[in-house]
């Protein structure tokens, strides 16, 4: 169906199948007695996140203070993560606000993150629950051995207005037995001297189904399994079929036999690769190679393109996450039926 009342280019989201990827996910975590909590950064919807926490988990996660701030805005949301270091007065002081209207936690791997925290909350109602950030193998943020965590989760309980509250990691692809051995070490270091590790939260799309084989884990969070996409098909986590967001673009123009052009270019699929070949795949005709894209039109080539002008195909993106955030709405349907615009209330929040 490519919906001629829409206009193009536009995201879909089908929410049959994204209510189907919630549902099957939360029914693996509540099996593995895990707790569920999303991150909102590939949907940024309060509507959606909503669904994820009446199916079952217990907060979500953002990246920044101003999609915690958009996330509450309708109400219905209580518990929040923020996985991101947060430094400078004006955030701290959002940071601050935020946490009198929701129960808050938040990351840091350094002790001038964790001097600016206490130092913001000092003289809370309420101290500021913070995770030591730890990098497992994933290389991005986060103190480097179990030794350095230890000494992170001792200075947060000893600064006034912070209570430390556990170790987090993104972990990378594949290394469930390394992350394991990393997290328990630490945890041990850390029990070691008396101080309890409430949580070891833990998370990533491409390792959704191998959680279970980091048992200290107690909290996963994970962002694109609501969607799913291009990348994630690759890694043989879903199919197609499990994929709820798709780009809805027209054929602008068929230069020759080989070559068409869409009105969907970098400005809405996302010039991210991620290894993958093409920068989309287009639904039902796996070979179109999306070969380039310009800002606003994607460079669509085939052996035979067998297209004309004016023709509708809806994409697969590469990575669904980047593509939410470059609209300011999104088009919901359920199957073959429209369901109206829906704004994207945490889309290009700077912080």
């Amino acid at each position: 169906m490519t919906f001629p009342s829409i206009d193009t280019p536009a995201v879909l989201i089908d929410l049959n199948i994204a209510e189907a990827n919630i549902d099957r996910y939360q029914a693996y975590c509540d099996d593995h007695k895990l707790h569920l909590r999303p991150h909102i950064k590939t949907h940024k919807l309060p509507l959606l996140a909503k669904r994820q926490l009446e199916a079952g988990a217990v907060g979500i996660c953002c990246q920044k203070v101003s999609e915690a701030e958009a996330m509450i805005s309708e109400g219905g949301i209580e518990n929040i993560l923020i996985t991101y270091n947060i430094l400078g007065s004006e955030k701290l002081a959002r940071l601050r606000a935020l946490s009198e209207k929701v129960r808050l936690s938040v990351v840091a791997d350094s002790k001038a993150a964790i001097n600016g925290l206490s130092d913001a909350f000092t003289g809370a109602p309420t101290s500021l629950t913070v995770l030591v950030e730890c990098d497992t193998g994933g290389a991005r943020c986060g103190v480097m051995t179990p030794e350095q965590a230890a000494d992170l989760a001792a200075h947060i309980d000893a600064k006034p207005g912070l209570a430390f509250g556990g170790l987090m990691t993104h972990p990378s692809i594949g290394q469930e037995a390394t992350v394991q051995n990393w997290l328990t070490t630490a945890v041990d270091m850390i029990t070691a001297t008396g101080l309890q590790v409430q949580t070891v939260s833990i998370g990533s799309s491409p390792n959704m189904w191998r959680t279970h084989d980091v048992p200290i884990a107690t909290e996963y969070r994970i962002g694109t399994y609501i969607y799913n996409d291009r990348s994630l098909v690759a890694h043989g986590v879903c199919t197609e079929d499990d994929c709820a967001l798709t780009v809805l673009a027209t054929v602008v123009s068929v230069p020759n036999d080989t070559r068409a052009i869409i009105d969907a270019g970098s400005k809405v699929l996302t010039s991210d690769l991620l290894g993958l070949e093409g920068h989309g795949g287009v639904v039902g005709r796996p070979d179109i190679t999306i070969s380039g894209l310009a800002e606003e039109h994607g460079i669509l080539t085939a052996d035979t393109i067998n297209l004309t002008v004016g023709d509708r195909l809806r994409i697969i993106p590469n990575h669904a996450c980047v593509v939410t955030n470059m609209m300011d709405e999104i088009q919901l349907i359920r199957g073959d039926t429209p369901q109206g615009a829906q704004p994207v209330a945490a889309r290009g929040k700077v912080w």
